[in-house]
């Protein structure tokens, strides 16, 4: 009888190595590796080599940086999605699309399970967990991580033991992860929130007081909400938003500081660095501001509040998250220009927006000549718009109780 078959989310480094043998040992199953590239700097070629040299008795690779790029990053702009209103989401929009390739090779082979490495206290785990379940319900998850008590020596000592290339030995301070949305940075000194985070904990930034002394402007070109062009060329978005974190980076943009929620009810300090992100969502925000309705804008920002929420607690695959996106791409239709952005110091701030749909009309802006604003017509408005409020005050003004002035009384002697 053929044993069973467990694909893993495979990224190459400890806690996934290590989970090839001991799924091998505590389920009696073959591990098919899968990794995903969404933009992390890693040598694929060399993660596939040391996901067989684990024990898997195969390696998947998969170059999906415009498919996420396009398919969860440009949903997530068009949402301006920021988690509690200060987290681009990055690490969370990855989980999603990784789990849509656990799945396709889980069924390729036949396998009966998916594994990833997370921790039992985290938010990928329910992402992950969530992700496979809304795609492929039949399919059961297994989190070695979460059975397992093993510390990072033990889990060292466990890989030599096991013949698993181990590249260090020393732990890092950090806790990291990175795709092209941006980079996650936690553990160590971060835990205490009272505290600056330190240089050494950044690494696709550089310290706003180091940026350089002259500013830099960028022209960011959007169709329909989504970003196509820079600086006047035409790129595929994964490559934009790839050139605009190193251009943006080297400004020293695009670093947060963030007390979470977590999904799973505990609070955390996470610190990202998100260049590109936060460079894009100021624009694409600004480009929405000139093209878009009062009440549009304003029902779209609750919209915005509910899908950031939504891929945060790992429920992208659901029917609320689909239906909210057909609101989002309907308000889309019209968001095409060009925004510039000035660079500065850790600053990106928007200093020019053009669109052909721009309902800001100079005629009846303007306080110059050439003003078309029919102002005689601002009484009659204003006398309707505060019907209901003078209505009110007037009702309540009759209905009121009268006042009793109290009486003076003359004590007895």
């Amino acid at each position: 009888m053929p044993k069973p078959k467990i694909v893993l989310a495979y990224s190459g480094g400890l806690d996934t190595s290590v989970a090839i043998p001991w799924l091998r040992e505590n389920k009696s199953a073959d591990v098919v590796a899968v990794t995903v590239d969404v933009g992390q700097p890693v040598d694929l070629e060399r993660v596939r080599r040391k996901a067989e040299a684990s024990g898997a008795t195969r390696a998947y690779v998969a170059d999906a940086r415009r498919e996420f790029a396009e398919e969860f990053i440009a949903p997530a702009l068009r949402a301006n999605a920021l988690y509690e209103g200060v987290y681009p989401l990055s690490t969370a929009l990855a989980r999603p699309l990784i789990a849509r390739h656990l799945v396709r090779v889980a069924r390729k082979e036949g396998a009966q399970y998916v594994a990833h490495g997370c921790t039992g206290k985290g938010n990928d785990q329910v992402r992950f967990d969530l992700s496979t379940t809304g795609l492929a319900p039949e399919l059961e998850v297994i989190a070695p991580a979460r059975e397992w008590s093993m510390t990072r020596e033990d889990e060292i000592g466990f890989a030599q033991a096991h013949g698993v290339p181990v590249d260090a030995t020393k732990a890092s301070p950090y806790s990291t992860d990175e795709n092209l949305w941006g980079r996650s940075v936690e553990c160590g000194i971060l835990e205490d929130p009272s505290v600056e985070p330190p240089e050494e904990a950044f690494g696709w930034t550089r310290a706003p007081s180091e940026g350089p002394d002259e500013p830099e402007y960028v022209t960011i070109s959007f169709e329909r909400g989504t970003p196509t062009g820079l600086n006047g060329r035409s790129a595929p978005l994964h490559e934009l938003i790839a050139e605009l974190n190193r251009t943006a980076g080297t400004h020293g943009v695009g670093r947060i500081d963030h007390l979470e929620s977590r999904v799973v009810g505990i609070k955390s300090r996470e610190v990202y660095e998100c260049p590109a992100a936060v460079v894009l969502i100021a624009a694409h925000q600004a480009l929405e501001a000139l093209v878009l309705p009062r009440d549009v804008l304003d029902y779209k920002r609750s919209v915005e509040q509910r899908y950031s929420q939504l891929i945060y607690d790992g429920l992208w695959f659901t029917p609320l998250k689909s239906a909210l996106d057909a609101f989002v791409t309907a308000t889309q239709e019209r968001v095409s220009g060009e925004v510039a952005v000035k660079l500065y110091k850790g600053s990106a701030r928007v200093t020019g927006r053009r669109s052909e749909n721009a309902l800001y009309q100079t005629a009846l802006a303007t306080y110059s000549s050439g003003d078309q604003y029919r102002r005689q017509m601002a009484e009659g408005f204003i006398y309707v718009w505060g019907l209901p409020a003078r209505t009110w005050a007037a009702v309540g003004a009759r209905s009121a109780p009268a006042v009793v002035s109290p009486t003076r009384t003359r004590a007895r002697r």
